[in-house]
């Protein structure tokens, strides 16, 4: 596992060894590594995407790699292609979205023709939303748009989605991306101010529409729906962008904080609509069960193609997303011929 040390590769080592893998922890901080192999008495393997030797003896012996050391810019490339080396799947959990296009763009024909499984943004942004329209749609071959709603009691950003977001913005300049027509725009205004209705008893809340998140490059790479917007409620939005906001807050034994989160996604067709939503505690440490629960499915062949896959395309979502309790509460609308 590369990145073990950063904020939510502990909630990942942690639900590694909860479910009975051993996780070989890798990363370029020595003595941070060290320290972290000590607690749960793992192996470390002290490796920098700089040095592709160090990477090769990082995975060398194990059945996989995941990916949680962002910037994921600069370490989705070195990782993957130590992956395809060692014949092993590759997972991350990047939600940058420049680096998620490019692991579709650079390594699809690569991964296809190798039989190799590459499953980036299988996170709480780009993995669950994904799973969730995939869910929504059913038995419908295609839709008109959907929409991912997202509700954050509040988000109090680590410094590794800080420094993220910073080398997005810089590749990104002054665009903003938006998923419309079944093509990217870059777009110079600002994003829109919106009224979004939650299931009750959350209802109306105000958000950011065209809040651009990982789940609108995962969603339509399998879902034929040329228009995927997401959405964050407003307060959550102005918590990430603030510079002073302060780091999460551990309130419970497993180090979650006391974040609250709601993700609710609308599939249209024609004059019809479908609803899936899910809820939980902390976007960073539901990453965990998220990833984990992939990785067991990618080892046990409970997939369904190869290449780089979004998670909707490689796994059954609604069964995927039911294994996922008691991590979330689920609420999928029975979705039935022409519902």
């Amino acid at each position: 596992m590369f990145g073990a040390y950063g904020h939510t590769g502990r909630f990942v080592v942690a639900e590694l060894a909860a479910r009975g893998f051993v996780p070989v922890l890798s990363g370029r901080n020595a003595q941070t590594l060290e320290e972290l192999a000590n607690e749960h008495g793992l192996e470390a393997r002290v490796a920098s995407v700089d040095d592709p030797a160090s990477l090769d003896w990082a995975l060398a012996g194990t059945a996989a790699v995941i990916n949680c050391a962002g910037p994921f810019a600069s370490t989705i490339g070195p990782v993957i292609e130590a992956a395809l080396r060692a014949k092993i799947p590759y997972l991350d959990v990047a939600a940058e979205l420049e680096a998620n296009l490019d692991t579709f763009a650079q390594y699809r024909e690569r991964a296809r023709d190798a039989g190799a499984v590459i499953v980036p943004a299988m996170a709480f942004f780009g993995g669950l939303g994904d799973l969730l329209a995939t869910a929504a749609m059913g038995d419908w071959t295609e839709a008109d748009e959907a929409h991912i709603a997202y509700a954050l009691s509040n988000w109090h950003p680590t410094a590794g989605t800080r420094l993220s977001g910073a080398v997005s913005r810089e590749r990104r300049g002054d665009h903003r991306l938006r998923y419309s027509g079944g093509q990217w725009e870059h777009r110079t205004d600002a994003a829109p101010t919106l009224e979004w209705t939650f299931p009750e008893p959350m209802g109306p809340r105000p958000v950011i529409g065209e809040f651009t998140m990982a789940d609108v490059v995962t969603v339509p790479q399998h879902l034929s729906i040329p228009d995927v917007t997401t959405y964050m409620t407003a307060e959550a939005a102005r918590d990430v962008a603030a510079p002073h906001t302060p780091a999460p807050t551990a309130t419970d034994e497993s180090g979650r904080s006391n974040q609250t989160f709601l993700v609710d996604v609308v599939v249209r067709s024609g004059g019809a609509e479908r609803r899936a939503t899910a809820s939980g505690q902390d976007i960073y440490a539901v990453t965990a069960p998220l990833v984990t629960e992939a990785l067991e499915r990618v080892l046990t062949g409970r997939t369904k193609t190869v290449g780089v896959v979004s998670a909707g395309e490689i796994f059954d979502a609604p069964d995927f997303l039911h294994a996922l309790d008691p991590h979330i509460t689920l609420d999928l609308q029975p979705q039935k011929q022409n519902a």
